[in-house]
């Protein structure tokens, strides 16, 4: 089996001029939890998650560093403010983020593997240590998009597999 046998090719992209407003409606609209970021030539730039828009309305986190002891016995002790949620003024960060390009808040280390790819290599992908990596984009040679495999496109291959 190869990823070829896995992907589905009628992929969601988004584009990397494209704001974080449209990726909000893309995410409404259909029930994805991420969209490969493709260019004009159909090339995969990086890949844009519900956590990527998420982390915008997110303070940055605060830490204190507190120093124990006296020289030269001195430790540092982190402690970390995180302000609640109440707090946050989510329709503000939303205006101010509403422009910002998908290019801007994307990961652009993408994995990604070819159609010929063995189906061990994408498993070992999807069950890495890795939280960031829930699909893989499907390129051709060129780099062009041509298919995804998310992590439930592996399951029912396999159940359909055993259900014959």
């Amino acid at each position: 089996m190869h990823a070829r046998d896995l992907m589905v090719t009628d992929v969601k992209t988004v584009a990397p001029d494209d704001d974080v407003a449209d990726a909000f409606k893309r995410f409404a609209r259909y029930s994805f939890s991420g969209f490969p970021v493709v260019d004009e030539g159909g090339r995969v730039v990086g890949v844009v998650t519900e956590s990527d828009l998420v982390d915008l309305f997110e303070p940055d986190d605060e830490t204190l560093w507190i120093p124990i002891g006296l020289p030269p016995f001195v430790d540092t002790l982190t402690y970390q403010i995180k302000p609640p949620w109440s707090d946050l003024d989510l329709g503000v960060d939303m205006v101010r983020n509403a422009d910002r390009p998908i290019s801007d808040v994307m990961s652009a280390d993408v994995v990604t593997v070819t159609p010929e790819t063995d189906v061990d290599e994408v498993l070992d992908l999807l069950a890495s240590d890795d939280p960031n990596i829930n699909r893989v984009p499907v390129v051709d040679d060129e780099g062009t998009l041509v298919g995804i495999i998310a992590r439930q496109d592996v399951v029912r291959a396999f159940r359909d597999r055993r259900l014959e």
